[in-house]
């Protein structure tokens, strides 16, 4: 278990904050976990986690571990990535309150032109509900 607050891994900051802790980093995989409450922000009308929340969940997990790496592996500041773009993205569910999700990325392409390309895959209950490819490219700007 990694004992880091997410707020030291993750520029984003409550009430956009999708994941709880940064669970495991080894070498390219790193996995985090998220508890859905009833105060978040991204939740649909019945009550459960929306795509968007889903992605967000997925990005802030491919940023913690981008953040364990600076922090952590180079002793650096944690530097922001941006998004650059989503591909073969499938949700098959969405998940509810009080439930918890498990998100595992893993680097399939790193260090191109400041780009990242990861595989994301997210659980709930033991069964996948939502995975694709994250393509992150890392900024200057570094976390406050």
């Amino acid at each position: 278990m990694i004992d880091i607050p997410i707020a030291e891994l993750i520029p984003q900051r409550p009430p956009f904050v999708m994941v709880d802790k940064l669970v495991s980093f080894e070498g390219k995989v790193a996995q985090s976990t998220f508890l859905i409450t009833k105060d978040n922000v991204l939740l649909d009308s019945n009550g459960k986690l929306s795509a968007g929340g889903i992605l967000e969940n997925m990005a802030q997990t491919c940023a913690a571990r981008i953040g364990y790496i600076n922090k952590v592996l180079e002793a650096q500041t944690v530097k922001i990535g941006v998004v650059a773009s989503l591909k073969n993205i499938t949700i098959h569910s969405y998940p509810s309150i009080d439930e918890e999700l498990t998100t595992t990325v893993e680097e399939t392409l790193g260090g191109f032109m400041n780009m990242t390309i990861l595989n994301a895959k997210v659980t709930c209950n033991n069964t996948v509900i939502a995975e694709g490819e994250v393509k992150v490219a890392l900024t200057d700007k570094e976390s406050k």
